[in-house]
This record gives structure tokens, C-alpha cells and sequence, in this order.
């Protein structure tokens, strides 16, 4: 059984061809040349970090798969300063427009990480906040939506961890055997 760690840079694609666009961008071929490997879940282009890519179905399978319930803990940079009303409505589960998302668990911290190229945009009159986030599903743009709905638009978005998985260590662009 293969397991890879990548920690994927902004701007690339979470799947190894592009055959929707008529200019190539940058897909996970141009960083990983390991046979037979595919993601587990998906990772936004314009989100980064850990992705994990196997060979085992069973993995994928239970990675993804909403009712096992894998945590996974992002990293979001929000514009805004979150009140402790903004982060207990995360923390108990917001409603989206496809439905209730299970509760969340939700600090606002100081990370240590890489810079994004490029980077994201600054005002000066509005300040920004990383705040870290672990659910237990994964929905399409699931922390970004959950983050807006409560008046905290997303600026950037990094996963760091998938279940017992983390890009500690990882470079960005970097792969390495689980």
C-alpha cells in the first residue's frame, strides 16, 4: 500500500491532468511521478497544504466518506478580528444553503508557516486572524463557506492535518512516504 504526503502549493490543481482549460495550469503530475497513487478529497486550487494520495481504495474511501468522520484541521486566514459570538456559531455548526455542518472545533492561534506566492491581499484599515479549524466532513468549500457565513470572509486556507497526518516538515511542492 502507498501513501504520499503532499503539501500543495496555491494555484494547483488537486488532480493529475487538466482537460478543461485550454492553457495548462499546474496539476499534481508536475510534482508527484508516482504510479497508480489519486487523492483522498480534494484540496480548492486556491487552498493549500496536506493532501494525502494512495493506492489503497479502502483508505480513500474511509478519508473521505463523511460518516467516518476523519477530522481534518485547517488553517484560515480571515479578514476580520472573530468575536467569541462569530466562533461559538462555528463551533456549534452553521447552516449552509445545503444543509447543517456538524459542529467544529475552532481556536484563533498564531501559526508558524510559509509565505503564499502570491500573497494574499492586505488592508490596511481591516485587520486579518488565523483560526484553526477541525471537521469532520468535507464539503465543497466547506471552512470558506462556514467562515463567510458567520462574517468572516477566508483570505487563505491551508490544511494541515487529514486524521493522524500533517505537513509539519513538508515543504511546500514536497511529497514524501507516509
Amino acid at each position: 500500500m502507498a501513501i504520499i504526503l503532499f503539501n500543495k502549493p496555491f494555484d494547483v490543481l488537486s488532480q493529475f491532468t487538466d482537460l478543461k482549460s485550454p492553457s495548462p495550469r499546474a496539476t499534481l503530475s508536475d510534482y508527484i511521478d508516482v504510479p497508480a497513487v489519486y487523492p483522498a478529497g480534494r484540496l480548492d486550487r486556491d487552498s493549500e497544504g496536506l493532501m494525502v494520495l494512495t493506492d489503497d481504495g479502502r483508505l480513500q474511501a474511509r478519508l473521505t466518506q463523511p460518516r467516518s468522520k476523519t477530522p481534518k484541521t485547517y488553517w484560515a486566514q480571515v479578514e476580520g478580528t472573530p468575536t467569541p459570538e462569530q466562533l461559538d456559531a462555528l463551533r456549534a455548526g452553521v447552516t449552509l444553503k445545503d444543509g447543517p455542518t456538524r459542529p467544529a472545533k475552532v481556536e484563533v492561534f498564531e501559526p508558524e508557516i510559509w509565505p503564499r506566492v502570491p500573497p494574499i491581499r492586505v488592508r490596511k484599515s481591516i485587520p486579518d486572524t488565523w483560526i484553526k479549524l477541525t471537521i469532520t466532513e468535507g464539503r465543497n468549500r466547506q471552512v470558506r463557506r462556514m467562515t463567510a457565513h458567520v462574517g468572516l470572509p477566508c483570505l487563505r486556507l491551508v490544511r494541515h492535518s487529514v486524521g493522524d497526518w500533517t505537513v509539519d516538515g513538508l515543504e511546500i511542492g514536497a511529497w514524501r512516504h507516509a
